[in-house]
């Protein structure tokens, strides 16, 4: 492989995941030939070329046939659409239905009967059991361990800041580019949650730091020492490492930078300190009781040793994020009473909930960008470079680029799909809206990135692909071509000429196109109500 200029001189390759000197300096002692990433170049550029075919191509065809309305798709794109448009559907033909629970307590306990959607059977449950004999049966005792977690990668920390902060995946990528610019964190554009070897120095320095910035009370910081070896792992680092801190960040640092670079490094170093910390162990009850032949169920649990919980506590504590009292969570899990197998409650009071079923709940950024991780990962090969739709460096953009189409709307946390964005899956071809092409296509890119498959034979299967996609729906014949024209409310008549004044998106305009302007007031835009008013003759201000 030549540059583009044509030099055949012998090009080497410095191959590295951190820029930390000592990592720089090994790999420049071990640089390797450029011919040996020949085949990850060329699955590179496959990549490139397949999206450019299927995106110019897809996006023209249909624009064309539906009007002019610009109707961008793409690989990931469509899917990513498909899915939120997919949850709306879901949401909307949600039929809720009731159902009743039974509840006995006794001693601070409260044991429940399956869920029933029979009112008369839940009653009789209650009056057979009120005042009655409980009897418990079984008693299961578990010890479970909650490993500490790993780091950040872009894409698992756009979803907490979006679930902390309500910030937007694009908010969080633009911040955390902004502290790695100003040397306060690591690159931010990665997929990987582990550091490379020899790291560990580094790390258990920037740990310090961490700590003196989230511990106000000299007693607050736990005395166990942090774990390294959880966090490095040479073989799960891809491009780049995770996400951390790096040596220039401390205390003082706070004070440089806006309050949301602040949330957003806080995030990061608190998450340092957690997946360094120790096991979170705690132990399990699930008790079955019987009374008067009716069974129930109670489960409670019991923290051990909180482990790593410690320094998450203390980092949600210094942003306030940490929501109900951890302090109350505790007492709370830590109260559950001492059963055992035989034991009697004489006396039990029952009673009935009513409850309904919920509907799915509409994608969030956070949630949206955890399906995007995850569509069509599970029909991707081991050894495929990218899985999921998109990678955390470009779903942020492809969020905003739905956005910006008018295709997705934003409410509060919530995306919900347009009118516009709903009629756009309604017309694309099942193979565009489907995850399972970019499983496909990393498949067959994981071939050419190891030299099994050709770099011309793919472009030829994505050519085709392409090519028979226009030629089946080429045609207008049966196509609603104004399916994506706006219908304008009527606001009244023009002044000037007469004509219909309509709603339009950059306010209120004729639609004879007379030249006078409805929509503004001494430079000042007006509400569709303020057009309506003003034209009908009342006082608008």
């Amino acid at each position: 492989m030549y540059g583009l200029a044509g030099c055949r001189k012998p090009v080497e390759r410095l191959w590295i995941s951190s820029l930390e000197e000592s990592a720089i300096k090994e790999g420049f002692d071990n640089l390797k030939p450029g011919s040996s990433y020949d085949s990850l170049y060329h699955s590179a550029l496959c990549r490139q070329e397949a999206d450019w075919l299927v995106g110019i191509n897809a996006t023209r065809l249909f624009t064309v046939l539906y009007g002019g309305r610009l109707l961008r798709a793409g690989r990931v794109q469509t899917p990513t659409l498909a899915m939120v448009t997919g949850r709306e559907d879901e949401i909307k033909n949600f039929k809720k239905e009731k159902y009743f629970i039974v509840h006995i307590t006794c001693n601070d306990i409260d044991a429940v009967t399956e869920k029933t959607g029979n009112r008369e059977e839940a009653e009789k449950t209650a009056v057979c059991c009120q005042d009655g004999r409980a009897v418990v049966t079984s008693v299961i005792k578990e010890e479970k361990t909650l490993m500490p977690p790993e780091l950040y990668d872009l894409t698992s920390l756009q979803r907490d800041a979006n679930r902390y902060f309500g910030f937007t995946a694009k908010q969080t990528l633009d911040y955390a580019q902004s502290l790695y610019e100003k040397k306060l964190i690591t690159y931010p554009r990665t997929d990987s949650r582990y550091l490379s070897g020899g790291m560990e120095e580094m790390a258990g320095s920037i740990i310090k730091e961490a700590f003196k910035l989230f511990c106000k009370e000299p007693g607050q910081i736990p005395e166990a020492e942090p774990d390294t070896s959880g966090i490095i792992n040479s073989r799960k680092v891809t491009d780049h490492h995770a996400i951390i801190p790096t040596k220039v960040f401390d205390k003082d640092c706070m004070e440089k930078i806006p309050a949301t670079e602040q949330k957003i490094l806080c995030l990061v170093a608190g998450k340092l300190l957690c997946a360094t910390g120790e096991k979170h162990v705690y132990g399990t009850v699930k008790a079955g009781l019987s009374c008067n032949g009716y069974l129930f169920t109670v489960s409670g649990k019991n923290i051990i040793h909180n482990g790593w919980k410690d320094f998450e506590d203390i980092y949600k504590g210094y942003l306030d994020i940490s929501g109900s009292s951890r302090h109350e969570v505790l007492e709370k899990e830590n109260n559950f009473p001492v059963l055992s197998e035989g034991q009697v409650f004489e006396n039990v009071q029952a009673k009935i909930t009513e409850h309904y079923t919920t509907p799915p709940k509409h994608f969030t950024e956070d949630t949206l960008l955890s399906a995007m991780e995850k569509a069509g990962a599970s029909g991707t090969v081991a050894n495929a470079e990218r899985r999921g739709l998109g990678t955390p460096a470009t779903r942020a953009d492809i969020i905003e680029k739905l956005v910006k189409d008018g295709f997705i709307k934003r409410n509060k946390k919530q995306l919900i799909p347009t009118e516009d964005g709903i009629k756009l899956v309604s017309v694309l071809p099942d193979i565009l809206k489907s995850p399972n092409l970019t499983a496909e296509w990393e498949n067959a890119l994981a071939l050419v990135a190891e030299g099994k498959m050709d770099r011309q034979e793919f472009i030829y299967r994505i050519k085709a692909m392409v090519s028979g996609l226009v030629q089946k729906y080429k045609s207008t014949e049966n196509i609603k071509k104004d399916i994506f024209t706006p219908a304008h409310e009527k606001l009244g008549k023009c002044p000037a000429c007469g004509g219909d004044v309509v709603s339009g998106k950059y306010g209120a305009y004729c639609i004879k196109k007379c030249g006078m302007d409805t929509g503004h007031v001494m430079g000042a835009s007006l509400t569709d109500e303020q057009v309506k008013d003003i034209i009908s003759g009342k006082k608008s201000f």
